[in-house]
């Protein structure tokens, strides 16, 4: 009964979530599970976009104060709706920049290199964003990546282990950068114990949660975190190039940014023009440049579905629907060449599957042919996200048996084992 199609109807008519499928734009004859990379646009962002321009087109220059949505204070105003997301207060919060941008300015500001404390440690598994960020922080400071950048080693090449972080955690290191969660294999760090860790040894650690945000819930104050940022185009749905959002705990108020600029004003005082910057006495204060408000826009109808929908039950839904789909493909496809790369428990598992074969760049061009949109990673990943906002019970069952039809065909033959351009 459990695998079939009538068993995953049922699924979703009890769905509490199911409701809010109806808010997004859904391709038909697609199924789309790549809402880890980028999510679906819903007609809420659609609306405050929109309403955006509205502002411009009456508005003008007035629309920084005026309008629906006045420019002047649409980051703060994000920032309100983004914290319970992410476990802060909402001066903690800021939705500027991007993720590397964001990376670059926090690591400029809380990045001290002093005595033996001049090291900075990450993992060989993160987004080379991050690694090519930190390899440039080092530089600009006159060091060398080669040494002073120390990378925790996977024991598997999938998983990091947080003895091992724990263990590389030394007098030599002054700050430690890592994922919330890994972005290929979809392992969940423990945050909590990673930062009472660093905090014991009088060491920084921020977290770039590219690949949470918007799928699990986080607690950043109560753990303790010193600073994070992340991308807001992924499980949060803010479009292609969303602006970025950073947080920094209170505890670090009053620190002067590394990388200033005129938006990290006080907001009295911006407009008074003088050469002497009066940073803002909240996260606001890490902002560099002008928003690009028609980014910001689709943020503000995106993140009321979240407040709507509770970050709880969205949580729920992903671990119960990531399940159902690991539990089709062990009993769909077990013969075939597939291994599950993701983290089998519900407490380490974020908001994708990673399935792993030997011919995963044919088999995801096989699956968009047949109108199921995945994701690749090198070398043999075939990344599936089924988003609890917007997929269904009944497109997972779905999913499966397009996937066992392409195998049992051979239809991926005819594709080069090499991932496209834009993978």
């Amino acid at each position: 009964m459990k695998f079939t199609l009538e068993y995953a109807k049922q699924l979703d008519k009890e769905d509490i979530l199911n409701k809010f499928r109806e808010e997004f734009y859904i391709k038909p004859n697609s199924i789309y599970m790549d809402g880890n990379s980028l999510g679906l646009l819903s007609k809420r962002a659609e609306r405050t976009l929109l309403e955006s321009l509205t502002d411009w087109k009456e508005h003008g220059i007035d629309g920084w104060t005026k309008g629906k949505h006045p420019w002047f204070f649409l980051s703060e105003k994000l920032a309100e709706m983004m914290a319970p997301l992410v476990g802060a207060s909402a001066d903690e919060v800021i939705v500027t920049g991007s993720t590397t941008v964001n990376l670059h300015q926090l690591v400029a500001t809380f990045y001290k290199p002093e005595g033996r404390r001049t090291k900075i440690l990450a993992d060989e598994l993160t987004f080379p964003s991050d690694i090519y960020a930190l390899q440039s922080q080092l530089r600009i400071r006159g060091y060398n990546p080669e040494t002073h950048l120390i990378r925790v080693k996977s024991r598997d090449g999938r998983f990091l282990v947080e003895e091992d972080i724990i263990e590389a955690m030394t007098e030599e290191i002054a700050l430690i950068i890592l994922p919330t969660v890994l972005y290929r294999s979809g392992q969940i760090l423990d945050m909590k114990r990673l930062a009472s860790e660093a905090n014991k040894r009088g060491i920084l650690i921020g977290f770039d949660g590219c690949h949470s945000i918007g799928a699990i819930p986080h607690s950043f104050s109560d753990w303790g975190v010193d600073f994070a940022y992340w991308c807001n185009y992924k499980h949060l749905n803010g479009g292609p190039g969303s602006v970025g959002s950073l947080y920094v705990n209170s505890k670090h108020f009053g620190t002067n940014p590394g990388l200033a600029g005129w938006f990290g004003s006080k907001k009295e005082k911006q407009f008074d023009m003088e050469h002497t910057l009066t940073p803002a006495e909240s996260a606001g204060a890490y902002q560099i440049g002008t928003p690009h408000v028609l980014s910001l826009a689709p943020l503000l109808g995106a993140l009321e579905i979240f407040a709507d929908a509770g970050i709880e039950n969205i949580r729920s839904k992903s671990l119960k629907i990531n399940q159902y789909l690991m539990d089709l493909l062990e009993h769909e496809v077990p013969d075939m060449g597939f291994s599950f790369g993701n983290p089998l428990e519900d407490v380490r598992r974020g908001g994708h599957i990673s399935l792993e074969h030997n011919e995963a760049a044919r088999i995801c061009k096989a699956l968009k042919e047949n109108g199921v949109i995945p994701d690749f990673r090198a070398p043999n990943i075939i990344r599936l996200a089924p988003v609890a906002l917007y997929t269904s019970y009944k497109e997972v069952i779905e999913v499966v048996q397009i996937l066992k039809k392409i195998m049992a065909e051979k239809q991926y033959e005819k594709f080069e084992n090499e991932r496209e351009v834009v993978a």
